[in-house]
């Protein structure tokens, strides 16, 4: 089973408690029907549709979670997440989350 390069005591934990197994359940958007409401893709698996190797990474349960955030967050508050679900489900809660609050511009007085 392939490992990622950098963090690995942060991944493999994540990818015990999920079984190695996308733990999306809708958030992408996707109801999952066929797999009683979790993603079927499995760490190392191969996708029917494309072909290519699913690579599960650790991530926020919440997409929207900033980078900073997630880097200090500890294992029991990941997921395991395959990158296509993680990318609809953070696309998906930008849409529902409303405008964001805006900056002043550089030059507004």
């Amino acid at each position: 089973m392939s490992e990622p390069l950098a963090a690995v005591g942060t991944w493999r934990p994540v990818m015990e408690a999920a079984g190695h197994r996308c733990q999306c359940s809708g958030q992408c958007g996707n109801a999952h029907a066929k797999t009683d409401g979790r993603c079927p893709r499995e760490h190392d698996g191969y996708t029917s549709k494309h072909g290519h190797r699913v690579r599960l990474m650790a991530a926020p349960a919440d997409p929207l979670t900033p980078p900073v955030t997630a880097v200090t967050l500890p294992p029991g508050e990941l997921r395991a997440w395959c990158p296509e679900c993680h990318t609809a489900a953070a696309r998906r809660a930008r849409a529902t989350a409303g405008p964001v609050d805006e900056a002043p511009g550089l030059f507004d007085l």
